[in-house]
């Protein structure tokens, strides 16, 4: 059996990639796993079976909450990591796991959830000069154009890029040159189960953070006046509490088991942001319900957007980040009769078994 090492960037939370993390664990039971930071118990115990090594950021102070803050140290701490007896490498990798040395024989696959946004396409988003005192305007432009050069050195690294959509794909050879195939990450139908409640509420299961537009739903709602039901929280939450109007309800994160009776109860979900995939969407199609998505991203490839005398359709899109725009695209929504079960059948197509068997035919050779 070849040695696997997994290098995943920090575990402080189930989300989409730890959720892909999980099924590789699963896919290599005998891996070890490498990461930044390692918070206990806020991970699934299929993670935290395996042996999971942390790097010296583990030990700053203040880390569990600030972690973020350290970001110029993580590309030294990534590379600080002993990768020589291990045959594969498989970096899970939406900040800098792809960038890991590798031992000179192994071979390295980075499941690439996104080139950094924060140091490439998103960066006035993160990062708003606007804002910001004068000290941070010199600085983080700064730290952001050795953070770039340290991520395109660190790219040659990887023997081959797996993206988690063509969009992302496509970002990977804009930002890097590299070619990089697609395998979509999954979602657990099994869990995510067909309901044909409708209460008339709609649902955004977000981080509140900037890039993810939860401010343009909450605008759009204010003006429709239909129950918005938020679930998470992040840096941007207090002031989208302050934005919020009499129909805006805030949650913050909640188990998944409760989370899942808000997406079968839902009218439809609301996705408003530019997404590298976005699993949301198809959780919430899983239980039967439509999503009113921007039409950009990862969301138009999971996303089948109604047009007049379509056959299947599984939800509405709207072309331009706008109150307006999205208030339109809820209100056509309602108008639609949308099948539960068809929604359900196609997010199927995105399940676990899909992405676990895309894995182990391309790891094959690892496997035995």
């Amino acid at each position: 059996m070849k040695k696997v090492a997994l290098i995943h960037d920090w575990l402080t939370g189930m989300r989409g990639g730890e959720k892909c993390l999980e099924l590789l664990c699963g896919i290599f039971p005998q891996a070890e796993i490498f990461t930044l930071l390692h918070l206990p118990g806020k991970v699934s115990p299929e993670i935290e079976a395996h042996k999971i090594h942390t790097s010296y950021i583990q030990k700053l102070p203040g880390v569990a909450r600030k972690y973020r803050y350290y970001l110029p140290l993580f590309p030294a701490a990534i590379e600080n990591f002993d990768l020589s007896d291990f045959d594969l490498v498989v970096s899970s990798s939406h900040c800098v796991a792809k960038g890991v040395l590798p031992g000179v024989h192994a071979r390295h696959i980075c499941y690439c959830y996104t080139p950094m946004r924060y140091a490439w396409d998103m960066r006035h988003e993160y990062f708003p000069l606007k804002t910001m005192p004068f000290f941070k305007k010199i600085t983080i432009p700064l730290m952001l154009s050795k953070l770039r050069t340290w991520d395109i050195s660190a790219n040659s690294r990887v023997d081959e890029f797996i993206a988690i959509s063509e969009h992302v794909a496509k970002r990977i050879k804009r930002n890097y040159g590299r070619d990089a195939s697609v395998i979509y990450p999954p979602v657990d139908s099994s869990f995510y189960t067909l309901s044909e409640q409708q209460e008339d509420f709609y649902l955004m299961v977000s981080a509140l953070a900037p890039y993810k537009k939860v401010d343009l739903a909450i605008e759009a709602f204010n003006k429709l006046g239909f129950p918005l039901h938020i679930i998470g929280s992040g840096q941007d939450e207090k002031r989208l509490r302050k934005m919020a109007g009499d129909s805006i309800v805030f949650h913050g994160w909640l188990p998944d088991e409760q989370v899942l009776q808000y997406y079968q109860r839902c009218r439809a979900f609301i996705f408003p942001g530019e997404e590298d995939f976005g699993i949301t969407p198809l959780e919430a199609m899983c239980c039967g319900k439509p999503v009113v998505a921007y039409k950009k991203g990862g969301a138009t490839e999971t996303v089948i957007g109604y047009r007049p005398g379509a056959q299947e359709f599984t939800g509405v899109f709207f072309e331009e980040q706008t109150v307006d725009a999205l208030c339109q695209a809820v209100l056509y929504a309602r108008k639609l009769d949308f099948s539960h079960v068809k929604i359900r059948e196609h997010a199927v197509k995105f399940d676990n078994t899909q992405f676990v068997h895309a894995f182990k035919d391309r790891f094959k050779a690892y496997l035995t």
